[in-house]
C-alpha cells in the first residue's frame, strides 16, 4: 500500500513524528510525546488510523491496537517512501534572534524544503547561549523542525546544527551557491545555473557587519538584495528560500 491507497482508505488524519525504524506486521510502543498527544489531546482509541514518519525519509500508515495510561501502541500497515523533500539542498545559516523570532525562521524554513540549519552568532548579534542554555535552546528548535515536518508533509526533519560563530561556519561551506542578503548592495537574483546545493546567510537584526560581509566574500558568498524594503531577520530567510526554490526548487 502506497501514501494516496492509505489517505483514500482512511481520510485526514494526525501525522507525527516517530524516530524508530518501520516494519510492516511489526507493533511499535508510541514514544512519551506522540502518546500523549495522541491519547490526552486528539482523544484517538484502539482501531483509530494515523500516519508516522522517521525523520529520515520514511513514511508508516498504522493502527492503534492499545491505548492507556501505561502504553499506546500501534500495529504498522504500510511502509512507503515521504515524497515531500525538494531536490535542492540548502543549508540555512540563521543569525541568532530573540524571543519567538527564531522558531518562526526555523519553522518557516522547513516548510519551505531547508536542508539543514545552523544558529550563528555575529558581530551584532545580541544573544549568545553557553552550557546547558545552548543545549536546551538547541533541542528546542530541533523539535520546532520536527513539528514542522508534522504539519507540512515532510517526511525528513532537516538537522539543526549547534550555534556557531559566522566564521566557523563560512569556512566549512562547499555549496556550488553561496548567497547573503544585504539590503546595501542592490544586487538582484540573477543566477541562471540550477545548483545541487546551496548555502544562504542571514544576519541579525542590525545586518551584517563589513567584517562579517568580508568574511563571506572571501568564502564565496555573493551579496543579494531582495528588494527595496528592508525585511526582518525572520522574514529574511521566508523570501529568500522561497526564491531559491522557486528558480531551483519544487515551488
Amino acid at each position: 500500500m502506497q501514501a494516496n491507497d492509505w489517505y483514500a482508505q482512511h481520510g485526514k488524519m494526525p501525522r507525527l513524528y516517530v524516530p524508530v525504524p518501520f516494519t510492516v506486521g511489526e507493533a511499535l510502543e508510541l514514544p512519551e510525546g506522540p502518546a500523549r498527544h495522541v491519547t490526552r489531546v486528539l482523544r484517538m482509541g484502539e482501531g483509530a488510523p494515523l500516519v508516522l514518519f522517521d525523520g529520515q525519509g520514511q513514511e508508516a500508515g498504522v493502527r492503534l491496537t492499545e491505548v492507556s495510561r501505561k502504553h499506546t501502541t500501534a500495529t504498522v500497515d504500510a511502509v512507503w517512501p515521504g515524497a515531500g523533500e525538494s531536490p535542492l539542498a540548502v543549508h540555512l545559516g540563521q543569525a541568532i534572534s530573540k524571543g519567538d523570532r527564531m522558531d518562526y525562521a526555523i519553522q518557516k524554513a522547513v516548510e519551505l524544503g531547508v536542508a539543514a540549519i545552523t544558529p550563528l552568532y555575529t558581530e551584532r548579534g545580541d544573544v549568545r547561549l553557553k552550557g546547558d542554555r545552548e543545549a536546551k535552546k538547541l533541542a528546542h528548535w530541533q523539535a520546532v523542525a520536527a513539528s514542522a515536518c508534522e504539519q507540512s508533509g515532510r517526511a525528513v526533519v532537516p538537522v539543526v546544527h549547534p550555534p556557531l560563530g559566522i566564521d566557523e561556519w563560512l569556512k566549512d561551506r562547499q555549496e556550488p551557491l553561496r548567497l547573503m542578503l544585504h539590503l546595501a548592495t542592490g544586487n538582484a537574483f540573477d543566477h541562471a545555473e540550477r545548483p545541487a546545493s546551496a548555502a544562504l546567510l542571514i544576519g541579525p537584526e542590525g545586518g551584517l557587519t563589513e567584517a562579517d560581509i568580508s568574511a563571506a566574500q572571501a568564502s564565496g558568498f555573493t551579496p543579494l538584495t531582495l528588494g527595496p524594503r528592508v525585511l526582518r531577520t525572520e522574514t529574511a530567510p521566508v523570501v529568500a528560500l522561497a526564491l531559491l526554490q522557486h528558480y531551483f526548487g519544487d515551488l
